[in-house]
């Protein structure tokens, strides 16, 4: 796996180890050994006088392992035993000795990196067990004619040689394990990735659109009902609409640009406290009164946490607008050395319009925010009267200075639960 954390398969040497696609044939490979197995035999028969001769059948013996190589990959243990029972056939005919062996490497490799690791050690184990009995005591009654029985050195040469595959096949398992768990974990991190977008986006649509349809909708009872009465303040509630729904478009344009070019620069800032005197004036241009007040010395936010901040003070001003009896709301910052508290109050009553209800994701909303930032979100009735809702958000959120994760299951547990008033909610 690469370093940055790209092609779970960098190396090329390790792409042997993955599966590959479904219903493909290694037909190059398996050809290339087949040529190999054919032509080395022949080069090695040269030096062995006293084997057999190279006959036909011996020749479909070095194709058969090749072909057995064909299905490895779906049948590892049918492969493994195939390819050294072919090479145990062609050792008991009196064959040269040659590179036959190449196909039952392969075979076992593959059957061990697979999983299969006692079909293999059985097929090798049974060809190397038989090859014992074959060069030293039956030979007598197998060809080649004349034949003596092959010297121990021998067979620890051959003992060796399996248990260095057996070896270099059990390394590669493990690599492969590794590998399959990286590639896991980055599918499972995408998915979260994307997860985590998704759920942004939604907040920022649900955001923008509550407050300023909240806007429209008071102002567009305003004009209704002074449309005869009063024609000029009947106008002003137009341009009002006008300018919350210009807003609440050139919004949705932008996080909606981020779905069309994934990765590309914003093209514009996005909001922060900074602007507070422009939600306040919507506010107030939808019949509600906002008084805010600053405690301690301000201090820059990084921008996830100030985005977080405007979005819970606007959110919670829209459920003032929309949902409670009450024209007032105070807005208190605190600015703690090392957390922004934000406190929201209204003196109430909850006030469902035309029987309206809750069960939205205002308050939901609120607190993924916060707790993707490592804060936290109070709502709930106040003991005197009205509601209020309560964050605090770390000067120094978790998050990157610029984006906000929305997964605050991920980070740590949820947020202070938000108090039953449904009533009070933004759908």
């Amino acid at each position: 796996m690469t370093e940055a954390g790209g092609d779970w398969a960098g190396r090329a040497w390790e792409r042997w180890l993955l599966p590959p696609p479904a219903r493909r044939l290694p037909w190059l490979s398996c050809l290339a050994v087949a040529v190999f197995q054919s032509v080395g035999t022949n080069f090695a028969a040269h030096d062995q006088t006293g084997r057999a001769s190279i006959d036909a059948f011996a020749r479909v013996l070095l194709l058969v392992g090749p072909a057995f190589l064909l299905v490895r990959h779906r049948y590892p243990r049918v492969t493994v035993f195939g390819t050294s029972a072919a090479a145990l056939a062609y050792f008991t005919a009196g064959y040269p000795y040659g590179p036959i062996f190449i196909s039952v490497a392969i075979a076992c490799f593959t059957a061990i990196v697979s999983g299969h690791r006692w079909a293999a050690w059985s097929a090798v184990g049974a060809l190397w067990a038989g090859h014992v009995l074959v060069a030293h005591w039956l030979y007598r009654w197998l060809p080649p004619g004349g034949d003596h029985a092959a010297p121990w050195g021998q067979e620890l040469g051959v003992a060796a040689w399996v248990l260095a595959i057996v070896a270099a096949s059990e390394l590669g398992r493990t690599r492969r394990q590794q590998l399959l768990r990286q590639r896991a974990e980055q599918a499972a991190a995408q998915r979260r990735r994307a997860d985590e977008e998704r759920l942004r986006i939604a907040r920022e649509l649900h955001d923008v659109l509550a407050h300023s349809i909240s806007v429209i909708n008071v102002q567009a009872g305003v004009g209704l009902a002074l449309l005869d009465r009063d024609p000029e303040q009947a106008r002003t509630a137009l341009t009002t609409i006008k300018a919350a729904s210009k807003e609440a478009l050139g919004e949705v344009r932008q996080v909606l640009d981020t779905l069309r070019a994934p990765g590309a620069a914003p093209r514009a800032p996005a909001p922060g406290l900074d602007r507070l005197p422009e939600l306040t004036e919507q506010a107030s241009a939808a019949g509600l009164t906002v008084e805010v007040a600053v405690e301690g010395a301000r201090a820059p936010l990084p921008p996830g946490a100030d985005l977080a901040a405007f979005r819970i003070v606007q959110e919670a001003l829209t459920n003032v607008v929309r949902h409670s009896g009450s024209r007032t709301a105070r807005v208190l910052l605190h600015y703690a050395p090392r957390e922004l508290e934000i406190t929201v109050d209204d003196d109430g009553p909850a006030a469902a319009e035309g029987g309206e209800t809750g069960g939205g994701r205002g308050l939901v909303g609120m607190c993924e925010r916060a707790a993707a930032l490592g804060g936290t979100v109070e709502a709930g009735p106040r003991p005197d009267g009205g509601f209020r809702v309560l964050a605090r958000i770390p000067m120094a959120g978790r998050t990157q200075a610029g984006s906000e994760s929305a997964g605050p299951a991920q980070e740590r547990p949820a947020a202070e639960p938000a108090q039953e008033r449904p009533e009070k909610e933004s759908p």
